[in-house]
């Protein structure tokens, strides 16, 4: 049985000693250094349609996360 993503749901993980935020919702998933506004966005229609290697790069290339 499954549960339908209503409401954001927001997890901090561990990558490589630096926390960042993950965030699902029913657009797609962002991910950002903790305590930063911008990160990766990639929305869930892009992972389904193949384009989400090309859509992670534009925006990657686009984001000035230091």
């Amino acid at each position: 049985m499954t549960t339908t993503l209503d409401k954001p749901l927001r997890r901090e993980i561990d990558v490589e000693g630096q926390p960042y935020t993950v965030l699902l919702d029913a657009q797609g998933i962002k991910i950002t250094r903790k305590a930063h506004r911008k990160g990766i966005e990639l929305k869930w229609t892009d992972l389904i349609n193949g384009d989400a290697a090309v859509a992670a790069a534009l925006n990657a290339s686009v984001t000035d996360e230091q």
